[in-house]
């Protein structure tokens, strides 16, 4: 069914987990020691964390065809539709598909839940791939 390895939408998932974990800016020049702060500003968001990069280049690394899974994992993990309506799915997710595809994925509340919910409706799961990651 899918045409995008589980294994980038992890990635996708743990990125994106990581970008809307980020609070807002506490203290614009820390110059610190890491370990002085107990190594806070790593949630906050700075403008040059790479956090925000990362997920962006992942996303715009799929092709047509693997965002438009993604897209369709999200749809299928909102309890929009299931697994056996997969094609109709597809069909709403095509429909949203634009060059803002990816920024709306990045800027979409609860977006690596759905996504994750969407590959377990498929009987796939992150768990393998997040605990070598983590």
């Amino acid at each position: 069914m899918l045409t995008v390895r589980p294994e980038k939408v992890c990635y996708i998932i743990l990125k994106a987990r990581e970008f809307g974990a980020k609070v807002a800016l506490v203290e614009p020049d820390p110059g610190s020691n890491p370990t002085d702060d107990d190594e806070r500003a790593i949630l906050e968001d700075y403008e040059d964390d790479p956090t925000a990069e990362e997920l962006s280049e992942a996303l715009a690394d799929l092709n047509e065809e693997e965002l438009l899974d993604v897209l369709t994992l999200m749809v299928l993990g909102r309890d929009d539709m299931r697994t056996a309506e997969w094609e109709s799915a597809r069909q709403s997710a095509e429909e949203a598909l634009d060059e803002r595809a990816a920024d709306t994925l990045m800027r979409t509340p609860l977006m690596p839940d759905h996504v994750e919910d969407g590959l377990s409706e498929l009987g796939l799961s992150c768990a393998d791939y997040a605990l070598g990651r983590l």
